[in-house]
């Protein structure tokens, strides 16, 4: 399994839901599964500057890549990264 993860500080909620309505049908068509979307974690140590994270499951590496960088996700793409500060990274799991 590798895990996905977003750390997202939006800025602009109108560009940002433009992503949003498309992403999860994306995510899908390329074996990815929201694990997690949470507006409001709870902080249980230090500081966290975050609107949203979000954890999304693919099953190989491969289904990851693929779906990254896909042309329907990069088409979206844009409207996360010019509405937001994101940090992402991709985990493997076990």
């Amino acid at each position: 399994m590798h895990y996905f993860v977003a750390q997202i500080k939006i800025h602009d909620h109108k560009t940002y839901q433009k992503y949003v309505d498309k992403a999860g049908e994306i995510f899908s068509k390329y074996n990815g599964e929201y694990l997690v979307v949470d507006d409001h974690p709870e902080i249980i140590e230090g500081k966290w500057n975050y609107d949203r994270t979000v954890i999304i499951r693919f099953d190989t590496k491969e289904d990851f890549n693929t779906w990254y960088h896909s042309k329907d996700y990069q088409g979206i793409l844009k409207y996360r990264l010019s509405s937001s500060i994101c940090d992402t990274i991709v985990l493997k799991g076990k």
